[in-house]
């Protein structure tokens, strides 16, 4: 079953019934669906679907041969074209009759074994793109190369695309929607340690409980996501080995580039490349305060979470899990699975104000929404605040989020307010999001303030469970 991506599917075929010459750059991280969602589109519609493979010009152009071959007349055995120019030009040529897709997936492997195929294709664009029909896709899991040598400046293909989609993982909400049996809070805790990718959200049984799925998945050495970091990396780096040190020590608390590279025992300079390659393929990710962008206050966290889970959890039980002791493993993991939600607490959070705010439906209307994290020159202390969404220079929501079990109290929300003072917005709103509830003296406080929202995850479950009624395909 195909689920979400309806806005994907959407502008995909608005440009397909435009019935003229499109030229579509779709790129994404691994695993997160871009075969998927283009497979869903291409139904029912004349497709030629070519996927390049880590091989020589000579291969690719075979294989691309055969895509061709089996769509005009059905056999798998065809004759192989002369060259790249050729056989695009074949296609150009029945694309002039007829409306035609033609895909080329893993496009980064074919224009490396023939580094001539983006200025061959730019040539043959714009000799056919008033005559053709032809929908071209160019899709790519490499995102450093599809945005620097597909969609850069420098690229012989710039300034040809019709549209670009930079295909994202599923936010919580669309991740629900792939389960039906999960009760709320579960559905939180798979998103928790499987993340917004498919293909990880694939490995995860609604049937089972989230301890057999937490065995199954990650404890079991024969287990596909047991396994895929490693794969990753080593698909995506020449040095997986430092890469892995690298994440292991973001994952182990050390958020600051002198951390980092300290805990990795690597120069600060080669840490820089390293985690710039990390934030290419959407592993980490880096935030400053959001009212200012100073890279002395960057910090570096992991910003998928099945790897955020895997790393928290899997080296520090690696022996025992080698050794057959899952069980140990899973208790072991278990005793930090609240503190370890906090933070994936608070990522949900932020998609239901950003899905609050494109429905007009927030306390003010934000333009940015981040974090927040200083210091207090009063009380010399440092201070955090979860979210800060500030629509203008006077506007701004403050948010503090809680996933304990205990109701949220009165002393959370004058902290917050307290804080906020830090931060000179005339008008200042507050939200405060619970696990579970709110006592009443919080309660009675945030109607006496009368800017105060309060929200329980159940009232965020309610808004996935609908959006879970609805899916696609």
């Amino acid at each position: 079953m195909f689920v979400g991506r309806e806005n994907e599917l959407q502008e995909l075929n608005e440009l397909y019934e435009k019935n003229s010459f499109q030229f579509l750059v779709i790129y994404g991280r691994r695993r997160v669906g871009k075969t998927a969602l283009i497979n869903e589109f291409a139904i029912g519609k004349n497709t030629i679907y070519f996927t390049g493979i880590e091989t020589n010009s000579k291969q690719n152009l075979e294989n691309l041969s055969k895509a061709i071959f089996q769509y005009t007349d059905g056999s798998p055995i065809a004759p192989v074209f002369q060259g790249f120019q050729q056989a695009l030009e074949y296609v150009f040529e029945l694309s002039c009759e007829k409306r035609l897709i033609l895909v080329i997936d893993e496009y980064p492997y074919v224009a490396k074994s023939y580094k001539s195929f983006a200025s061959t294709l730019q040539t043959i664009i714009d000799k056919y793109k008033g005559l053709s029909k032809l929908f071209l896709i160019l899709c790519g899991s490499s995102m450093s190369f599809m945005e620097e040598q597909v969609l850069g400046y420098k690229s012989p293909l710039y300034g040809r695309r019709t549209a670009q989609f930079k295909i994202q993982p599923f936010d919580y909400f669309d991740s629900c929607r792939c389960f039906k049996s999960f009760s709320p809070f579960d559905m939180a805790l798979i998103y928790g340690i499987a993340g917004g990718i498919p293909q990880y959200l694939l490995q995860i049984d609604d049937t089972l409980s989230i301890e057999e799925n937490i065995k199954n998945a990650f404890l079991k050495n024969t287990s596909y996501l047991f396994e895929e970091p490693s794969n990753l990396l080593k698909q995506e780096m020449r040095e997986p080995a430092i890469y892995n040190a690298i994440i292991t020590a973001i994952a182990t608390g050390s958020t600051r580039m002198s951390e980092i590279s300290s805990k990795a025992g690597e120069e600060t300079s080669a840490c820089a490349i390293y985690l710039k390659n990390l934030l290419s393929i959407g592993v980490v990710k880096k935030e400053a305060p959001v009212t200012e962008k100073s890279s002395k206050k960057t910090i570096y966290s992991i910003a998928d979470n099945m790897f955020r889970f895997w790393y928290r959890f899997i080296p520090a039980n690696m022996s025992i899990i080698q050794n057959g002791m899952v069980g140990l493993a899973y208790e072991r993991i278990s005793d930090q699975l609240s503190s370890y939600m906090g933070a994936v607490f608070e990522e949900i959070c932020k998609q239901y104000l950003w899905r609050l705010n494109r429905e007009k439906k927030a306390s003010i209307a934000f333009v940015e929404l981040g974090r927040w994290w200083g210091n207090d020159p009063v009380n010399k202390s440092a201070v955090e605040i979860d979210i800060l969404a500030i629509a203008d220079k006077d506007n701004a929501i403050f948010g503090e989020c809680k996933w304990t079990n205990e109701d949220v109290g009165l002393s959370v929300l004058d902290t917050l307010v307290q804080n906020s003072r830090l931060l000179h917005f005339s008008q200042k709103h507050y939200y405060l999001f619970a696990k579970n509830g709110f006592t009443s003296s919080c309660i009675k406080r945030a109607t006496e303030l009368g800017n105060v929202v309060l929200v329980s995850y159940s009232d965020i479950a309610q808004i996935a469970q609908h959006h879970r009624g609805t899916t696609q395909g």
